[in-house]
C-alpha cells in the first residue's frame, strides 16, 4: 500500500527521534513517503498531489491543525463517488489537545496509535466519518464564532511571537477576551431546520463530536450527544454574564457534562447552522483561526471521509 506520512515538526509532542521510530514502523508495512510541513497550507497542498497522484493512504503526525490540513488536502478536488474505496486517513497524535484523535478513540500515544494503525490496515478496518462545512473549509470537530475564535486569534498572535500555547496561556487569554466581548457583548441571530430564528444569541458553537474540546486534559463537553454519524450539534448562549458562564464551565468540565440553563441553545444532529452577526466575527475552524465574518452557513456531510482506526 502506498502511503504518505505528514509530520509538523513543531507539534507539541513530536520529537525528531519519536519521529524517526513511527516512521520505521510504518515503513516496515507501507511503501511510505514522508513529509516535514514547512509553513502553513503546506500539508495541504502536498496531499491533494499525493491524492491524485493515487496514494492509498495519508497518515497525519501533529495536532488538530495538521489533521485539518490534510483532510482540506484529501478533499480539496471534491467528495469521491465512493467514500469506502478512496484514500483513507490515519492519525497520529502530536499535539497537545489532539480532539479528533481521541474522539475516534486512537490512544494518545504516538507509538500505541501507530499500532493500532498497523492492526487495523492488517485486518482491513476503517470507518466512515462525518464532516462539517464552512467558509469552503473542511472541519473535523468545530468551529465557532465570536469569543473562542478570539481566543485562538490571540494564541495565533502570541506564538508568532515565539511564545508557547501553553494551557495557561490559553486560560490567561480566555479570560482577557472574555471581558473584551463581555463589554462590547455582539448580537448574533441563529437558525436551524424546523425552528424558529433564534436571536439575541452572544456565543455560538457548532460540533462535528463529542467532547467539544480539551483543557489540559480534561474534556469540555457542550453537546454529548454530538457524533461523528449524525449530523452538527449547535450550542449557543444568550448571556455572558459571569453566572451563566461560570455555571456553563463547572457542568461543561464534569465527566458527565450536560450544560444546561436558563440561557443555553443547544440542538444535537442537525444538518445546517446558519448565523448572522451585527458585527464582523472572528471564525475558528477545528482551532485555526479562519478571521471575522458577519454571516455563515454551517452544514453537516455525512460519510465523507474514510478513517483507518
Amino acid at each position: 500500500m502506498r502511503a504518505l506520512l505528514v509530520v509538523n515538526p513543531q507539534a507539541t509532542s513530536t520529537t525528531p527521534a519519536g519521529r524517526d521510530v513511527l516512521a520505521h514502523a510504518l515503513a516496515s508495512e507501507l511503501k511510505l513517503d514522508v513529509l516535514l510541513t514547512d509553513y502553513r497550507g503546506h500539508a495541504a497542498e502536498v496531499t491533494e498531489q499525493a491524492v491524485a497522484d493515487g496514494i492509498e493512504l495519508v497518515v497525519a503526525l501533529g495536532g488538530d491543525g495538521t489533521v485539518n490540513e490534510v483532510v482540506n488536502g484529501m478533499l480539496a478536488r471534491g467528495l469521491p463517488s465512493d467514500p469506502s474505496s478512496a484514500p483513507a486517513l490515519a492519525v497520529v497524535p502530536g499535539g497537545s489537545a489532539n480532539v479528533f484523535a481521541r474522539a475516534l478513540g486512537m490512544p494518545r500515544d504516538p507509538m500505541e496509535a501507530t499500532g493500532t494503525i498497523l492492526n487495523a490496515l492488517e485486518e482491513q478496518r476503517s470507518r466512515l466519518v462525518g464532516l462539517g462545512r464552512t467558509a469552503d473549509r473542511w472541519f473535523t470537530f468545530n468551529a465557532g464564532l465570536g469569543l473562542d475564535a478570539e481566543v485562538v486569534a490571540a494564541v495565533e498572535r502570541a506564538r508568532a511571537q515565539g511564545l508557547e500555547a501553553t494551557p495557561m496561556r490559553y486560560a490567561r487569554t480566555a479570560l482577557r477576551e472574555y471581558w473584551n466581548e463581555r463589554r462590547r457583548p455582539p448580537s448574533m441571530t441563529v437558525e436551524i431546520p424546523g425552528a424558529a430564528p433564534l436571536e439575541g444569541v452572544r456565543l455560538a458553537f457548532v460540533s462535528n463530536t463529542d467532547p467539544w474540546t480539551y483543557l489540559d486534559g480534561r474534556a469540555v463537553r457542550l453537546n454529548p450527544g454530538a457524533s461523528f454519524t449524525d449530523g452538527l450539534a449547535l450550542f449557543a448562549l444568550k448571556d455572558l454574564g459571569v453566572p451563566t458562564i461560570a455555571g456553563v464551565l463547572r457542568q461543561a468540565l464534569r465527566p458527565d457534562g450536560d450544560p444546561r440553563g436558563r440561557h443555553v441553545a443547544r440542538q444535537d444532529a442537525v444538518a445546517w447552522v446558519k448565523v448572522r452577526s451585527d458585527k464582523p466575527l472572528a471564525l475558528q475552524i477545528d482551532g485555526d483561526h479562519i478571521g471575522a465574518r458577519t454571516e455563515m452557513e454551517f452544514r453537516a456531510v455525512p460519510r465523507a471521509l474514510r478513517v483507518v482506526v
